[in-house]
């Protein structure tokens, strides 16, 4: 199917609108990480049923230990570092600052696949790239934040701080998402064979799991990480979090890097600022300005870009 790499990358900016709004929503309840580590429980679940339906087993029978340390990397660097990062800022500084910072997940992971995996970009989706990008900041830095608390969270709330530190740490899961999708795509490809998405995915979704619980432990969180389940707002909201963003998210993510190059992909997941304002102003109540438009507009001409700039130059 044409195009087919492209769309599960836009797909995958879809799934991360949703789950913005919904993780942004259950960590206000119980705080971020807690709500990763939950959201990583979920998400395990879900992948060993399907794996088991689909294959009857959990794991590809002819994986190697490169493929699984490659696979398991690019999940604790991705999902428990970098989502970790990404959940405190969502809570910290609200979704719409957030996905700006994560816009720069392209730039990242261009470098770092240029560096790590060989890839070269040309000049015509070099230029979609920043054109992309460009219209992706252009809409979500219209709002003007007057404070970095956003949602007036309580004294003592475990993700509440300044607009600096959710910067770094927007930066961070950005960073994170980028570096998660090269190595993934190495663990995928270029360990000593092929890995389908789905099994890659429950890899690195296992690993990250196991990471982060046994962190809650060392920490003394484990305990009130379980509680955490008590709270059921909170976790209807995570839940709907899993399915978006471990699940679909991240399952056509690594679809798409494995049929398109990583700097593509990631360029097409920043499309999130985008595809996220008809759930924010549903759900916010917010209101489209004319500069939101012009940007929105500047986007999709990149995307066009990636799309078919080659044929078309």
């Amino acid at each position: 199917m044409p195009y087919l790499g492209e769309l599960a990358a836009l797909t995958t900016a879809l799934c991360w609108s949703f789950t913005a709004v919904f993780f942004s929503e259950a960590g206000r309840r119980i705080g971020s990480f807690r709500v990763n580590a939950v959201r990583l429980l979920f998400a395990v679940v879900i992948y060993g049923v399907v794996l088991l339906i689909s294959s009857g087993r959990l794991f590809p029978e002819n994986i190697n230990r490169s493929q699984v340390f490659w696979l398991a990397l690019s999940g604790l660097v991705g999902l428990a570092i970098g989502d970790g990062c990404g959940f405190k800022a969502l809570v910290m500084i609200g979704p719409r600052l957030t996905t700006l910072l994560w816009s720069t997940a392209p730039i990242m992971a261009t470098i770092l696949a240029w560096f790590f995996l060989g890839e070269q970009l040309g000049g015509v989706q070099l230029l979609g790239v920043l054109v992309t990008v460009g219209g992706v900041t252009w809409v979500v830095a219209e709002r003007r934040y007057t404070g970095s608390n956003q949602f007036d969270l309580k004294d003592g709330h475990p993700d509440s701080g300044t607009l600096v530190k959710g910067v770094l740490l927007g930066l961070a899961a950005a960073f994170g998402q980028a570096a998660g999708l090269v190595l993934s795509k190495h663990g995928m490809l270029n360990a000593g064979g092929t890995v389908d998405p789905l099994s890659a995915s429950f890899i690195r979704m296992f690993a990250s799991m196991i990471a982060l619980w046994l962190f809650a432990a060392t920490r003394g969180e484990f305990v009130s990480s379980v509680k955490a389940f008590r709270h059921r707002p909170a976790i209807l909201f995570a839940a709907g979090g899993a399915v978006f963003g471990p699940f679909l998210g991240v399952w056509t993510s690594l679809i798409a890097v494995r049929l398109i190059s990583a700097g593509i992909a990631a360029t097409l997941n920043a499309m999130t600022p985008i595809l996220i304002m008809p759930i924010v102003i549903v759900y916010y109540k917010e209101k489209v300005s004319f500069r939101t438009l012009v940007g929105s507009v500047l986007a999709v001409a990149g995307v066009i870009l990636l799309f078919v700039g080659q044929e078309l130059f």
